[in-house]
């Protein structure tokens, strides 16, 4: 049974069971757990200040992505040069990827893989986190939108943000778009100085997101890591989609 949006803020549960849960885009803050049992539990998600039995695991989770792939942790500049190092491995990265998605039919280019998105739904979503946090935030277009561009599933919707997620664009198409958007990021990260890095960006616009006084390198930060883990998982959506052919 599908169930959404339960909030359980402020609630005090006790002797509570949770077993063959699927829970998504939801978050445990501020939250202590006591006397639990944690067995065959796959997360995914972003950690901070996370204590297990004693141990804050966010810093060695991090380390051990890092020591997997030492590139990673070039995706957390704190200069200009960084930055644009940083884009770099990223187009380079993305690069590899397409080439191996070229290789696939494209209806399977389409297909959802564990119920997340194709590898093509990855794309356009993609070109909504440049759209949301370059050409608005950053460069103070009140509404970059395309048409394809693609908000992440529980958003809660805003008027004048497509939203279409059961488009099929061709992979050629989608594609172009976000050759656009990928130039886009790399002209602002090109052009980037200390001073605009050290700056703020504010947009009160209606839409998405709205922010006052915001860090324009913690714009940057949130593409550089959206664009590396939607690689990770495309990548590993391709592998799915592999074995599930073999």
């Amino acid at each position: 049974m599908q169930r959404r949006e339960h909030d359980l803020t402020g609630e005090d549960l006790r002797h509570v069971v949770v077993r063959g849960a699927d829970v998504r885009g939801g978050g445990f803050v501020d939250c202590r757990l006591r006397g639990v049992d944690l067995y065959n539990v796959d997360i995914h998600a972003e950690l901070q200040n996370v204590v297990i039995n004693g141990v804050e695991i966010a810093p060695l989770i991090d380390a051990e992505l890092n020591r997997r792939d030492p590139e990673r942790a070039k995706l957390r500049p704190n200069t200009p040069e960084g930055f644009r190092d940083a884009w770099a491995i990223l187009e380079r990265r993305w690069a590899e990827t397409v080439r191996r998605a070229r290789r696939f039919p494209e209806e399977l280019l389409h297909e959802p893989v564990d119920d997340e998105w194709s590898f093509i739904q990855t794309l356009r979503h993609l070109c909504f986190a440049s759209d949301a946090w370059v050409a608005r935030m950053i460069l103070g277009d009140p509404s970059p939108w395309h048409p394809l561009d693609l908000p992440w599933d529980e958003a809660p919707g805003w008027d004048g943000i497509p939203w279409d997620r059961e488009a099929r664009p061709g992979l050629a198409e989608v594609l172009a778009v976000r050759a656009e958007r990928q130039a886009m990021v790399r002209g602002v990260i090109d052009g980037l100085t200390e001073d605009q890095l050290a700056g703020t960006v504010t947009r009160t616009e209606p839409g998405w997101p709205q922010e006052e006084e915001f860090p324009l390198k913690e714009c940057l930060l949130i593409v550089l890591n959206e664009e590396w883990e939607h690689r990770r998982y495309a990548e590993r959506d391709l592998d799915a989609l592999v074995s599930a052919s073999d």
